[in-house]
């Protein structure tokens, strides 16, 4: 289970003031599930900006590959035609300017095409209401992260017992 803020900054995607902040409340027999707890926790004490700054600093869906981080780039998958990369970006952009903050949501395997009609929904929301799914998002992507750390320290382990 990650504890240390070098692991928690792969799962909470360049987060530095929320993983400063948490990093001291993990246990190692922390479940992912409690993990993200307290995460949402200390997030939930945050002041808006640094609420925003969480988002801000999780990736555009579409970025260039070479920007994103290895977790990033295995959620986001492959790349999609252009016309859809385009009109990503686009409402990416429409989205930014509207609410001030970064669109994020767990992608979940999903082509990117698919998030298309997500992002056009989730712009007729309130400031508020997008701002808290926003952070709903952002931490259902680490839950997932942790989970899967979890299972891959499973199987290391595993494989040390057969070996």
């Amino acid at each position: 289970m990650p504890a240390s803020a070098h692991d928690l900054s792969m799962v909470f995607e360049r987060s530095p003031g929320l993983i400063e902040r948490l990093a001291p409340r993990v246990a190692p027999s922390d479940s992912p599930e409690d993990v993200v707890e307290k995460a949402r926790v200390v997030i939930a004490g945050l002041p808006e900006d640094e609420r925003i700054a969480i988002l801000d600093a999780h990736p555009r869906i579409g970025a260039p590959v070479s920007t994103l981080s290895e977790p990033s780039r295995r959620e986001q998958g492959a790349e999609a035609e252009a016309h859809v990369l385009r009109e990503l970006m686009n409402l990416q952009a429409q989205y930014e300017r509207a609410f001030g903050f970064r669109f994020v949501v767990f992608v979940a395997g999903r082509a990117k095409e698919q998030l298309l009609p997500v992002l056009r929904e989730r712009m007729t929301r309130s400031r508020e209401a997008e701002l808290g799914t926003g952070i709903d998002e952002f931490l259902a992507i680490s839950l997932d992260r942790l989970r899967r750390a979890a299972d891959d320290d499973a199987i290391r382990k595993a494989m040390d017992v057969d070996s």
